[in-house]
């Protein structure tokens, strides 16, 4: 991972112990956070390509 940062997130306590008992042995909250963040991202992909599957005009290419 990278450099340490000093940056602190305030969090409720019920959050806090969701993100504990997310985390496993050994990995750390940071490790937790990005793997939260890039299963968002692909999520959010998802839902994007279905959205413009949905809602796009599209063009048959042809070879």
């Amino acid at each position: 991972m990278g450099e340490a940062a000093d940056k602190r997130i305030p969090v409720t306590r019920e959050v806090w112990e969701d993100l504990s008992d997310l985390k496993r042995p050994g990995e750390t909250f940071a490790g937790l956070l990005a793997e939260m963040i890039e299963h968002e991202k692909k999520r959010r992909l998802f839902l994007d390509m279905e959205r413009i599957e949905r809602e796009g005009n599209f063009v048959e290419l042809r070879f």
